[in-house]
Protein backbone atom coordinates (compact mmCIF):
# COMPACT_ATOMS: atom_id res chain seq x y z
CA UNK A 1 0.00 0.00 0.00
CA UNK A 2 1.51 3.28 -0.93
CA UNK A 3 2.13 6.01 1.75
CA UNK A 4 -0.10 9.41 1.11
CA UNK A 5 1.88 12.30 0.82
CA UNK A 6 2.91 14.57 4.27
CA UNK A 7 1.28 17.91 4.11
CA UNK A 8 4.27 20.35 4.51
CA UNK A 9 4.08 23.30 4.65
CA UNK A 10 7.53 25.26 3.69
CA UNK A 11 7.28 23.05 0.45
CA UNK A 12 3.78 24.38 0.04
CA UNK A 13 5.05 27.95 -0.05
CA UNK A 14 8.21 27.34 -2.04
CA UNK A 15 5.52 25.75 -4.43
CA UNK A 16 3.19 28.62 -4.54
CA UNK A 17 6.09 30.85 -4.52
CA UNK A 18 7.50 29.46 -7.83
CA UNK A 19 4.28 29.62 -9.22
CA UNK A 20 3.54 33.39 -8.85
CA UNK A 21 7.43 34.22 -9.48
CA UNK A 22 8.54 31.41 -12.29
CA UNK A 23 11.85 30.14 -12.41
CA UNK A 24 14.69 30.59 -10.04
CA UNK A 25 17.70 32.55 -11.95
CA UNK A 26 20.82 30.85 -11.85
CA UNK A 27 23.25 32.41 -9.26
CA UNK A 28 26.02 33.12 -12.27
CA UNK A 29 26.09 33.20 -15.34
CA UNK A 30 28.14 31.19 -17.20
CA UNK A 31 31.46 32.09 -18.85
CA UNK A 32 32.15 30.75 -22.46
CA UNK A 33 35.48 28.86 -22.09
CA UNK A 34 37.41 30.82 -24.19
CA UNK A 35 37.47 33.58 -21.52
CA UNK A 36 37.62 31.67 -18.80
CA UNK A 37 41.16 29.80 -20.01
CA UNK A 38 44.24 31.05 -20.15
CA UNK A 39 46.38 31.09 -23.66
CA UNK A 40 48.49 28.03 -23.69
CA UNK A 41 51.21 30.12 -25.53
CA UNK A 42 51.64 33.72 -25.70
CA UNK A 43 50.88 34.90 -29.68
CA UNK A 44 54.08 36.38 -31.43
CA UNK A 45 53.68 40.46 -31.91
CA UNK A 46 51.66 41.59 -35.28
CA UNK A 47 49.64 38.75 -34.85
CA UNK A 48 45.66 39.76 -34.63
CA UNK A 49 43.81 38.25 -31.80
CA UNK A 50 40.44 37.25 -31.58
Amino acid sequence: MKKKPKYDIPTEIRRLARERVGAVPSPKLIVPKKQRKKPKHKRPPGEESE
